[in-house]
């Protein structure tokens, strides 16, 4: 898994809110047993019309957020279904970092399992990130996991809190397994114990 300590991107703003993992990556295309390849299928019901072209009213269809890496999101995002695969399409999309004023719990443990950071903030927050976002042009932040802020334009410095045994994991990049190896010797001793036993 990358790490994650300071990301600079673009922001793509969904002004949504309830946006159910069936949305995320429909069920259709979880046929693929590997985590990547469904960045193509991310949102694909609302971005694209059922003759395959994109939909030019879909926010992240927009000149102004292509290459976004930063989610913004309303309220509840990613509840629904608990399939993995919606955490998978989003970071195969190119996506590092949802904000959102709240989540799904098993989105949100999802995404620190797979190195993609939520963002919890306040609602009025979040709000006043959305209006910078459509006050025209691309809006860039910057999200520093070390020290817990989002940077932006005009001073713009956001505190935002990590659990932090979570944070350890993203900063050094953690998944399950590297986390299990971290203590190889000991697991091999134990193992050496008992055919010995």
């Amino acid at each position: 898994m990358d790490a994650f300590t300071v990301h600079t991107g673009v922001v793509g703003a969904m002004d949504r809110a309830n946006v159910d993992t069936d949305q995320i990556i429909p069920k259709q295309f979880l046929k693929r047993i590997e985590r990547t390849g469904f960045g193509q299928f991310l949102f694909y019901d609302w971005r694209f019309h059922d003759d395959g072209s994109d939909n030019a009213e879909f926010e992240l269809n927009q000149s102004e957020v292509q290459g976004a890496s930063i989610l913004l999101a309303k309220r509840n995002f990613g509840s629904g279904s608990s399939r993995e695969h919606a955490v998978w399409a989003l970071t195969d999309f190119g996506f590092r970092c949802v904000i959102a004023p709240s989540f799904a719990d098993i989105f949100y443990n999802n995404s620190f399992k797979n190195g993609m950071l939520p963002i919890v903030l306040p609602e009025e927050t979040v709000e006043q990130l959305f209006s910078r976002t459509q006050a025209g042009g691309r809006t860039e932040l910057t999200i520093d996991l070390e020290n817990q802020v989002i940077r932006g334009e005009e001073g713009l410095e956001i505190p935002f809190e990590v659990d932090s045994f979570r944070r350890h994991c993203l900063l050094n990049g953690l998944d399950d397994i590297a986390l299990s190896l971290e203590h190889e010797d000991k697991i091999t001793a134990f193992e050496l114990a008992r055919e010995n036993a």
